[in-house]
Parts: C-alpha cells; structure tokens; sequence
C-alpha cells in the first residue's frame, strides 16, 4: 500500500506540470491586451505600459514566460496579480469559501443521493422509485444556474428560508447553494446507487444469505449495500474536483467570494497567473481525492490489494 500512494503521488508532478502549461497556453492564447483592459477607458502613458509589460513578463515569448512561471512556483510564488497582490494571498483568503460550499454540496449528495438510490432500489416500480426516477430525470435536465436562481426565488425571496446571497449567516449560507450545487451529482448518485442495489439484491449471494436465515436488515447494510458501494464512491471521488470547478457558476449565481468566482473574474481580467495557480491547485485537489477513493476501495472490498 505504501509503494502504491507513493508511486501514485509521484506521478502527480507531472499531471500538474502539464495542467499548468495547458492552462497557462489557453490564458496566453485569449485576445487582447490585459494592460489595455487594467487602464479601462482612460490609456494609460506608454513609460507606464512598458513598466506593467516588463514587469509581468508580457514582452517575453511563451515559453519563457512558462519557464518563469514554473521557477516561481517551485520556489512557493504562485506570481502576482495586476494590482500587485500575491495569488497565494487570493487563494488563502477565498479557498475556504469554496471548501465550505463542496463539503456542504458532498453531503447533500451522499447522504440524499445514497439514501434515494437505495430505497429506490429495494422498491422497484413502486411509487418512491417512479418519484425518484422523475426528480432525477428533471434534476438532469435542468441547467445548474437556472436551479440556482428558481431556488433563489422560491427558497430565498418567496418563502425566505434561506439567505440568497453572501456569507454573513455562516454554514447556512451555504445550504441554498450547496443544494443547488449538488443537484446534478446528487441525480446521478440516485441513479447509480439504485442500479447497483437492485443488481446486488439479485446476485446468488444474496440468494444463498437468504436461504441461510441471514436477517434482511443484515443483507442490505453488510451485503448488498457494501458491494454496491464501489462505483458509487468512485463516481462521489471523481465528483469532488467536478464540484470545485462546477463552484464558477454556483458561487456567481449566489455572490459567493470563493475560488470560483475569482478564476471568472480573473479570465475577465486576463490574469493568467490567478487562473492558472487556482486550476493547479484545483487538480492537485482532484488527484487528491482520487488517491483517497482508490484506497477506499481495499476497505469496501478486501479482495482487492494493491501490492
């Protein structure tokens, strides 16, 4: 197990290096000037752009700029916005924001996703699984900003149940949009947990516990829900990086000053060096996670072992 996590973390480096240049290349490759669009309507003098220029590295070609970059964040410098302010410092500042708002979206998905799916699947074609198979049909459906502002309207303005905007009531202004924000993982959830439920309440060891005098409640929980879990978890692991970078749309929609809204307002900008440092530690995140699933699998399946 110890080879493994190391293995699987060394070859991180190389997963972040190339995130960073693909990211860093699509940030250079936007048209353009970001000092023209620092000044705003009023240009600046040409002693001040040629200042700005070099200061930033806009003068020098691609590559170097790249190679000036990643020496920098080898040493911890993540680089500076335009108004001279340290990326790491945007980072501390809003990362807890968004750390909040996915925890909060993870338990709307696992605990409601999971407790829908399963239900769903000891009940086939009953009135529970048709309702679940509808409300996730929707869910799908709907894109994640126009649920966000139905759920601002109807939660928020119409029945005030919770606030719509900001930070200033705590973990519960972050219910609203981790709800919102984990509606789409929580219908696939649903779906996925049902299907594996009721292929595992079908399998011959299901029967054979049965035939044993195995409690049902016994069968469910240590059985067929335990087996079922693996795709579930892979899929939840996987998600956890989908949800970070799904915070864009989520935290603008809710006026939330997370990560998310600072990579939006930071493409606006052109601030390649914000872009890529947040994407970069969000694929860190992601990776992360994925580590963590795969070895959550030898604890829900003893079969697998990775030696």
């Amino acid at each position: 197990m110890g080879r493994f996590i190391t293995r699987r973390l060394l070859l991180t480096i190389p997963v972040l290096i190339g995130a960073s240049f693909l990211i860093f290349a699509m940030v250079y490759a936007l048209p353009g000037d970001p000092i023209r669009a620092l000044a705003g309507d009023r240009p600046l003098a040409p002693a001040v752009v040629a200042q700005l220029r070099a200061q930033y590295n806009l003068d020098d070609p691609f590559f170097v700029q790249y190679a000036k970059y990643v020496g920098g964040l080898l040493q911890g410098d993540f680089g500076t916005d335009f108004a001279g302010r340290p990326v790491l410092d945007t980072i501390s500042q809003r990362l807890p924001v968004t750390v909040r708002l996915t925890i909060v979206a993870i338990v709307f998905e696992a605990v409601l996703g999971i407790a829908a799916g399963v239900l769903s699947g000891l009940r086939r074609n009953s009135f529970f699984d048709n309702l679940v198979l509808v409300s996730t049909t929707l869910l799908v459906s709907v894109p994640v900003f126009v649920f966000g502002f139905v759920a601002q309207y109807i939660f928020g303005y119409k029945f005030d149940l919770f606030p719509i905007a900001g930070i200033n009531d705590g973990w519960y202004s972050y219910l609203l949009p981790g709800l919102v924000l984990a509606s789409l993982s929580m219908a696939y959830v649903a779906r996925l947990t049902r299907s594996a439920v009721s292929e595992a309440m079908a399998a011959d060891y299901i029967r054979t516990a049965r035939a044993k005098g195995v409690g049902y409640r016994r069968i469910v929980l240590r059985h067929a829900l335990r087996n079922s879990m693996i795709p579930v978890v892979t899929f939840i692991g996987a998600d956890i990086g989908a949800l970070l970078g799904g915070a864009i749309v989520t935290e603008s929609v809710f006026n939330l000053p997370g990560l998310g809204r600072a990579i939006f307002d930071a493409v606006q900008r052109q601030e390649g060096a914000v872009v890529v440092g947040i994407v970069t530690l969000m694929v860190f995140f992601y990776i992360f996670f994925n580590l963590v699933v795969d070895v959550l699998y030898a604890l829900l399946d003893p079969r697998i072992r990775y030696e």
